[in-house]
């Protein structure tokens, strides 16, 4: 619960400002569901009742957009050896324009990620999910775009935290020994850059960029810090075409302390949560550096206002790297996001950073099971067609790693009628002072897939869909690759405050061993102030 107020705190905080905003929309509201489930693979059929409060709030002003979406969730064990229990699922994005040039953004989530890797996968947020930690992370900063006669200047600091609870059952054998596991990191980045566009002074456009972050993880003590400074030129070649260089140098260092080790075995010792025990006696030892020139080229070609393509090869970080992006606004409902990155990280940052990249305008859903806050969230406007956070929550490591991927949400609107999709790949090579010593494993890789659909039902009705599967692998010792699915449907019967819901769903996680499989359906009722 104390974490819990991390997320509960930003929600006030944008939703105070609602009192003076006549275009505010803020609604409050409880509501209790009864929940059957039945284990499909020679489980028991359990039933529980669950009690929920949360808020749906939106601000749309001239200067000031802000959307809250938050529940807070308990579980009443009735049949079965369900423990009682409770969960937060939330997001939380807010931009204002607090003068001219000067933006100030902010978002906070609150859902689930593995807690182990080698355990069940991520499906739904129901009654006897196992390997699942609650995660919360804030993110906060201003945003400076200006100009100075013929140049623009542009600056950025973000701050972030994210931490984690202690998790759930992990649904795999106890005798296994202990691998990181994060817990939580507080960081700050800074970024400026100066230049002219291409026929401001010159005929190319030129600019310079200087970049600073630092973060500190509890776990082993972990510092990351990272300086940068680049140059980058725009040349025009024709009236939608555009080549693009640039290079610089780059300063990466990772430390951490050692884990307390036992004596007899020599394994790290961990704590009541599963977590190492830092040696506070332990120098700092380097887990990567990273200390040299960099450079990149491609092209961008933007034949419209609502269509644009970027393309980067380069080498940094040792090795060579490939970088772009993609962006499509069909009308204003309606439009595709494709990012590919390559970049030198950790949990903490790509939680943020993701966090940051997501639209202030997103979709809410009525699934009952948390699929909200899940893998990938969507936009409402086709210019800003969601993200995905998947590609973090596969596994909570505080190692430091190379994370390379691919993600790509796509939306469409018209009527009383929504759909999304959402997809990605990320694979992540883990940095530490021994290879493998902290991590259990050097790699890992993930693939994740979501799909959504609401249909309206008549004037005052809604049937949502939901549909998910996601495949984990990696060389830790005692994981096999992990397949999780899950599909739902719900119908949703509004009648003035309140509202009335029935879904119906199933969901799996298969690996080496026992497989979960799990039917569930729900009836429920929601009353809004």
């Amino acid at each position: 619960m104390i974490r819990g107020a991390i997320v509960l705190a930003v929600c006030a905080a944008a939703i105070v400002p609602a009192a003076a905003q006549r275009r505010a929309t803020v609604t409050p509201y409880i509501e209790v569901s009864q929940v059957a489930l039945a284990e499909l693979n020679g489980g028991e059929s359990l039933t529980y009742t669950q009690l929920g409060a949360g808020l749906d709030g939106q601000i749309r002003t001239r200067r000031m957009q802000v959307q809250v979406s938050y529940q807070y969730q308990r579980r009443i064990a009735e049949k079965g050896s369900l423990p009682a229990g409770d969960s937060h699922t939330g997001l939380a994005r807010a931009q204002v324009n607090a003068a001219r040039g000067l933006t100030l953004e902010a978002g906070a989530i609150a859902t689930r990620t593995r807690t182990d890797p080698r355990g069940d996968a991520l499906t739904a947020n129901n009654g006897n999910a196992r390997n699942q930690s609650q995660l919360y992370a804030i993110t906060a900063g201003p945003k400076l775009d200006t100009r100075m006669g013929p140049l623009f200047v542009q600056a950025a600091y973000r701050f972030g935290f994210t931490t984690l609870d202690d998790g759930t059952a992990t649904g795999f054998a106890s005798t296994l020994p202990s691998i990181d596991r994060f817990s939580q990191s507080t960081s700050h980045a800074l970024n400026a850059s100066v230049g002219a566009k291409p026929g401001a002074v010159l005929p190319i456009g030129l600019s310079a960029t200087g970049g600073l972050v630092r973060e500190v993880a509890s776990q082993l003590d972990q510092h990351f810090a990272s300086s940068s400074l680049r140059g980058d030129a725009i040349a025009p070649i024709g009236r939608t075409v555009a080549l693009v260089a640039g290079g610089g140098y780059e300063r990466i260092t990772v430390e951490q302390r050692d884990p307390v080790r036992d004596i007899r075995t020599g394994l790290p010792l961990v704590d009541g949560a599963g977590r190492y025990m830092t040696d506070p006696a332990s120098p700092l030892r380097l887990a990567y550096r990273f200390d040299g020139l960099f450079w990149d080229g491609g092209v961008v070609w933007r034949p419209s206002r609502r269509t644009a393509l970027e393309i980067r090869i380069g080498r940094r970080y040792g090795a060579m790297r490939y970088t772009g992006s993609f962006t499509f606004q069909r009308n204003s409902g309606s439009g595709i996001q494709v990012a590919v990155y390559d970049t030198v990280e950790t949990y903490g940052q790509q939680v943020g950073s993701s966090l940051a990249a997501l639209p202030v305008g997103f979709v809410t859903t009525a699934d009952p099971f948390g699929v909200q806050a899940g893998a990938c969230i969507y936009g409402t406007s086709g210019a800003a067609a969601g993200g995905c956070v998947a590609g973090a929550f596969s596994s909570a490591a505080t190692a430091a790693y190379r994370g390379r991927g691919l993600t790509a949400n796509a939306v469409w609107s018209r009527g009383g009628t929504r759909l999304g999709f959402g997809a990605g790949l990320a694979r992540r090579d883990f940095l530490t002072p021994l290879s493998g010593a902290a991590t259990g494993g050097s790699w890992d890789e993930s693939l994740y897939a979501q799909a959504f659909a609401q249909l309206a039902a008549g004037r005052d009705g809604t049937v949502g869909l939901n549909l998910l599967a996601s495949y984990y692998d990696g060389d830790i010792p005692g994981s096999t690759a992990v397949v999780g699915w899950g599909a739902n449907t719900a119908y949703t019967r509004r009648l003035g405050a309140l509202a009335l819901t029935a879904t119906a769903g199933i969901y799996g996680s298969m690996r080496t061993g026992p497989d979960q499989t799990s039917a569930q359906a729900l009836l429920g009722a929601r009353y809004g102030f």
